[in-house]
């Protein structure tokens, strides 16, 4: 078995648990670095009631908890299932190295967990979504935005 054969095993023991003690669907994840674990999630949305605490999310921010960082510099992803749109962004942010995955964005659809809606509606125009979407320009907001472009000491991510 590989190193990481052996590490995707361990995000589908997690799911699996997590989907048998009913805290939401049947997902995994576990984040690496150097070897080592350091962060682990499943997908938790119905014990939670947080329709963000998906496993790679959690797995996130218990590792980016334990490296006391913002960012997964240097880390790999082990997951479950190709992440949807909303995990994918979490990751995009996060910035680990590597992603591996075990089941297709397909897969997940033929149990029940399609994504492709999102897909669909982010490719439209705002004014097209299911969910409208209304900018609401105020001073104070521009002012906000016009402030942080001024601040000398400010943390970029």
């Amino acid at each position: 078995m590989t190193i990481e054969e052996k590490f995707m095993n361990e995000a589908v023991r997690i799911g699996i648990a997590g989907m048998r003690n009913k805290l939401g669907g049947p997902f995994g994840c576990v984040i690496v670095k150097n070897g080592s674990i350091i962060g682990s999630g499943c997908n938790s949305v119905i014990v939670t009631n947080d329709p963000t605490a998906h496993a790679e999310v959690v797995a996130i921010r218990e590792a980016c908890k334990n490296l006391q960082s913002f960012q997964l510099e240097g880390c790999e992803v082990y997951t479950t299932c190709e992440p949807c749109p909303m995990c994918m962004g979490a990751l995009y942010w996060a910035r680990p190295a590597k992603i591996y995955y075990a089941n297709s964005r397909a897969d997940a659809a033929n149990i029940g967990f399609d994504d492709s809606f999102i897909y669909e509606q982010i490719a439209l125009p705002l004014t097209q979504r299911k969910i409208p979407m209304q900018c609401l320009h105020l001073k104070q907001a521009t002012e906000m935005f016009e402030e942080w472009k001024t601040l000398n000491n400010k943390t970029l991510y």
